[in-house]
């Protein structure tokens, strides 16, 4: 089978652009495309830039050559993927940066790009944070609002929900392959990368935890009954979710507690990166099941917006927060957005009832935020009722034309 070419992202000319003054840090899944998008950057001529050299620390001439730091002169952009595995890997990149920074007005001779399949920004183990020499930008799969040329919204948002958005199987279009491409990355992760990063020892039972955690999409995540499913403790659970998180195979969404007086704090919901990794409740029983539907087209909603949330965090550096409303009485929206700390969208999500819900009417009407949008799967034409804005997903992740 010959590798699936994968389509110029987005925010490439964007890194391009940081990579002049600063090293730059890019994070994101697994096989979701950033060694791919880092050695365009050095074939690229377009972007401004004249070469490089790729380096990862998984391959032994490569962590070798990164250790003792052996490269060229000339080769202008240095990508050291997976270098996060290297325990004083910030220390390193500090040293690296400030002694052949810029001095005495000269350019700094190299440009630094670091790729890693973990949370970047959180890996502190050097003890120095390297403030100031780096910019963060987090790689997402395909979204509606980020597709590969030709590629129609229709077709494109039922591949979304059947193979999901990862570069290799959305363009291939295969459910048979996603399949056994998402058990290899399944086992990649958990075998290598938690191995090498976490202090988990007990594979088989975390695997059992995150399969769990597939069932609950869009739903509380009690941790301390997820505990006594797998038969841990509920500090356990709550260290293995993290871990989780920091691997980018899922996400938390936090409930918003200052939403009335009679808010209750909420266990948190939990979404996946990769859109085909949701399971119907009761998964071992097999074949899909139609609360699924509605699961996985809220986990597409919630992927969008935190893409859409990183975008505005690594290009404009906002402080966004994805967050979701529920009171005791049980009334709840699915997600609240916050910029800087102010309130700026309630969204609901529904799979194919255009009739506005009553909890965000209700909340709406409460916190007045600038924009409440209730998002329906299918929906020929957008309306506007009580000050909600109703509108499908294909038009409200329709991507900006420049």
């Amino acid at each position: 089978m010959s590798r699936i070419p994968i389509p110029e992202r987005n925010i490439a000319a964007l890194i391009a652009k940081d990579l002049q003054r600063k090293m730059v840090l890019l994070a994101g899944p697994r096989q979701v495309g950033k060694t791919t998008l880092a050695k365009a950057l050095i074939a690229s001529k377009r972007l401004g830039l004249s070469g490089g050299r790729y380096l990862n620390f998984d391959f032994d001439e490569d962590r070798q050559a990164i250790l003792s730091k052996r490269w060229a002169h000339d080769d202008t952009l240095l990508v050291f993927d997976e270098l996060h595995k290297y325990p004083d890997w910030k220390n390193w990149l500090k040293g690296l940066f400030d002694v052949r920074g810029i001095t005495s007005g000269h350019a700094h001779p190299h440009q630094i790009l670091v790729t890693g399949s973990a949370r970047l920004d959180v890996y502190r183990e050097g003890g120095d944070s390297m403030l100031g020499r780096y910019h963060l930008w987090r790689l997402h799969p395909f979204t509606l609002d980020e597709l590969p040329p030709g590629m129609m919204p229709e077709g494109a948002l039922q591949r979304l929900l059947s193979v999901g958005g990862f570069p290799e199987p959305f363009i291939a279009n295969d459910e048979r392959e996603a399949r056994r491409w998402r058990n290899a990355r399944f086992d990649r992760v958990l075998q290598e990368d938690i191995r090498d990063l976490e202090s988990i020892k007990d594979i088989q039972r975390l695997r059992l935890f995150l399969d769990l955690l597939r069932q609950r999409v869009g739903g509380l995540v009690v941790l301390s009954n997820l505990a006594v499913d797998v038969q841990i403790s509920p500090p356990t659970a709550k260290a293995w979710l993290a871990a989780l998180e920091r691997m980018y195979l899922l996400f938390t969404v936090m409930p918003y507690s200052g939403a009335s007086a009679r808010a209750v704090q909420k266990p948190p919901k939990v979404y996946f990166f990769d859109n085909s990794d949701v399971l119907p409740p009761n998964a071992l029983g097999g074949g899909e099941q139609q609360s699924t539907i509605g699961a996985k087209f809220e986990n597409l909603v919630a992927t969008h917006l935190l893409k859409r949330l990183h975008r505005l965090e690594d290009e404009h550096g906002h402080r966004c927060e994805l967050r979701y409303i529920r009171d005791k009485e049980g009334r709840e929206v699915d997600f609240a957005v916050f910029v800087d700390g102010e309130l700026t969208e309630l969204i609901e999500v529904k799979t194919g009832d255009a009739r506005i819900s009553p909890h965000l009417r209700y909340y709406a009407q409460r916190l007045k935020p600038p924009k409440a949008t209730q998002i329906v799967a299918h929906l020929e034409h957008p309306f506007d009722q009580d000050g909600i804005h109703v509108t499908s997903v294909l038009h409200y992740f329709a991507p900006t034309r420049a």
